[in-house]
């Protein structure tokens, strides 16, 4: 079983209420069994939500407000899904403060990345599932 982030096959669960459709990930998807997932939907956060960032330990977002709980009750929901699947990969969404697997977006704003994995990436990780993102999955 794979499990994609729901916004790279054009479900519109990103937190402006768009989509990050790629071509790359649905055809890689075709005559393969899989489940779409959304950390930030699945913590709590409604569509749409203010963008947020990884500020240290902590998901603060735009306006300042600590939305941390509710990223991590989304990977917490991906984490049950993933073991109750038995997942064998997980794709997701380059530089989102759930699922970037490697960069993030730096905490300030300011539209800058920096090398880091989301909360939901982390936790995936912590506990020994495959992650790769779409640009991952674009190199191969």
């Amino acid at each position: 079983m794979i499990l994609v982030s729901g916004c790279l096959i054009g479900k519109n669960c990103k937190y402006n209420g768009g989509n990050n459709r790629n071509t790359d990930v649905i055809a890689y998807l075709k005559n393969r069994e899989y489940m779409v997932i959304c950390p930030e939907v699945m913590g709590g956060l409604g569509i749409p939500h203010p963008p947020a960032e990884i500020q240290g330990d902590r998901v603060i977002d735009c306006h300042g407000n600590d939305v941390t709980s509710a990223f991590q009750k989304g990977a917490e929901c991906v984490l049950q899904i993933a073991r109750e699947q038995n997942a064998d990969l997980c794709i997701l969404k380059e530089s989102s403060p759930s699922c970037g697997v490697h960069t993030v977006y730096d905490g300030t704003f300011s539209k800058r990345k920096v090398d880091g994995m989301g909360i939901t990436a982390k936790r995936l990780y912590q506990e020994g599932f495959l992650i790769i993102s779409e640009k991952d999955l674009k190199n191969n």
